[in-house]
């Protein structure tokens, strides 16, 4: 599969295209901030844009756990509000007994929610912070779909990535009203973006640890197969929302997840390290959950 994956490294920023084996050596390569953005917002081709970058040369090798390299999430402006992070809910076949949307029938959208800005979104090992006292959090892995609005506002696909939509399912459930307070919670995301359609098929494991221990785990599936709707009708339909449309803008667009430790009875507490091994991919989100209000940032 064809990635890329940005960061910031010695003060500047950087990409890299190859995964490395684990213990092995990353190489980067110097990138203006926005030369890949602009590479999908103009319609080029972003597979063309990284050949080019690797051409130019200047290619800097980092060993693993180097102070230095810090991962950005994909494609992300330096300016907060140029990107926002929202998705639908309720969009997995196990929620309609198993099937598909019926062919031909009238498209009826799934639920829609904003979550916040795309600086907003965490990176694995980064603290997930949620409100002070939530009801029962849950964790959702999902399929992220990123989007680069072009000069006219035409989204133009960037390809895809893993994230773990946290959220306080018991809110919600208290009163669906409550559903914007719910999503309130940090979103960790993989910063490694695959160029491709988005995945059929997405398999993992999720682990919960508490004091060192595993306290739970399960499976989950999120690929576009396990969804009721196709992906292409439920992004098409949010699209048509000038909100969204504004020139430039990133949207990080969340699938939907399946049940997961909520749904079995379990809920996460304050200090739990949740851990999203998608297994399909090679990619693994691993974050602490934090209790409290954390300071705030502009």
């Amino acid at each position: 599969m064809s990635v890329v994956f940005e960061s910031e490294y010695q003060g500047r920023r950087h990409a890299a295209f190859e995964r490395p084996g684990p213990g092995e050596p990353l190489t980067l390569y110097p990138v203006g901030e926005g030369q890949l953005r602009e590479a999908v917002a103009g319609g080029g081709d972003l597979a063309r844009a990284v050949a080019d970058i690797r051409a130019a040369g200047g290619a800097v090798t980092v060993e693993p756990g180097d102070p230095q390299l810090r991962p950005l999430p994909p494609l992300l402006p330096t300016v907060s509000g140029d990107a926002l992070l929202s998705g639908f809910m309720g969009t997995h076949k196990s929620k309609f007994g198993g099937e598909s949307a019926p062919a031909g029938a009238p498209f009826v959208p799934p639920k829609w929610f904003f979550k916040g800005f795309g600086s907003w979104l965490r990176l694995p090992d980064e603290t997930l912070t949620v409100p002070a006292e939530p009801v029962a959090l849950i964790e959702e892995p999902e399929v992220l779909l990123v989007y680069v609005n072009d000069a006219r506002g035409e989204p133009r696909y960037a390809g895809y990535t893993f994230g773990n939509d946290l959220c306080d399912i018991g809110l919600h459930r208290q009163d669906p009203g409550y559903n914007p307070y719910c999503k309130l919670c940090d979103t960790a995301v993989s910063p490694w973006l695959f160029l491709g359609e988005p995945p059929a098929t997405v398999t993992g494991r999720v682990t919960i640890e508490r004091d060192g221990a595993v306290a739970w785990e399960g499976n989950f599936d999120c690929g576009a197969d396990a969804l009721y709707h196709p992906v292409r009708d439920m992004v098409d339909h949010l699209f048509t929302f000038p909100a969204v449309r504004r020139p430039g803008l990133v949207n990080y667009v969340l699938l939907g997840a399946d049940q997961a430790s909520f749904h079995d009875g379990f809920r996460i507490a304050d200090g739990d390290r949740v851990t999203i091994d998608v297994k399909s991919h090679g990619v693994v989100l691993s974050n602490p959950i934090a209790y409290g209000t954390p300071p705030a940032t502009p």
